[in-house]
């Protein structure tokens, strides 16, 4: 059974996710910070013949409200290579009433039956992610962590020596602790939670760039 909290105070919306409403430079910012998440990757001795790296950034994830993500891929064998994976939404709009907010990192693998980087995949990957939405269909706004495991598959449709199209789907469930709260910027805290989940997680349709 889930209890009801008050609290008379106001309370700041995630302040954990860094950019606040409001902030010039914040897009900028956030850009940057996204790169320095997967930068030190690239660093890693790559054959630029041997297209063993892949770049790639999803565009559905662009219409969640602006979410920036890159995911990057490194080739360790014919039909296996490992991914490292970031997503970012730090934005608010109407003044901070809507929102949905999200700072994801994920560490998997992508197994290729053909060849890498081209033709049907199928993926599995661990994840955490921190999240806020509120504002979008009702002024109730959840907020929390959640970390566990997905899988997905897809394919990989090679437009160009170094350019793919890739679309996908995919799942994940673990376990997530959420606060709900009456709306994005009040104080009294409606529910709190600790549970087990699955759901899809996500829809590809992807840009990736092979060197």
């Amino acid at each position: 059974m889930m209890n009801t909290l008050s609290s008379p105070h106001p309370r700041k919306p995630l302040p954990r996710l860094l950019c606040q409403p409001g902030s010039r430079p914040c897009l900028c910012l956030c850009l940057l910070r996204l790169l320095l998440l997967v930068l030190p990757l690239t660093l890693l001795p790559v054959k630029m013949s041997a297209q063993k790296l892949s770049l790639s950034t999803n565009l559905v994830d662009y219409a969640n409200f602006g979410t920036l993500n890159l995911d990057i891929s490194y080739a360790v064998a014919r039909n296996w290579s490992l991914t490292a994976g970031a997503k970012y939404n730090p934005f608010s709009f109407r003044d901070g009433q809507i929102i949905n907010k999200q700072r994801t990192f994920s560490l998997g693998a992508r197994w290729w039956p053909w060849h890498i980087y081209s033709g049907f995949w199928v993926s599995g990957k661990a994840q955490y992610m921190e999240f806020g939405s509120g504002g979008i269909f009702s002024p109730q706004t959840r907020e929390g962590d959640a970390y566990g495991m997905g899988l997905g598959g897809g394919y990989s449709h090679m437009l160009g020596r170094h350019i793919n199209l890739e679309a996908g789907l995919g799942f994940w469930g673990g376990f997530r602790k959420v606060a709900v709260y009456d709306c994005p910027v009040c104080g009294t805290t409606r529910e709190q939670s600790r549970k087990a989940f699955i759901m899809p997680n996500d829809i590809i349709l992807s840009v990736a760039y092979v060197f």
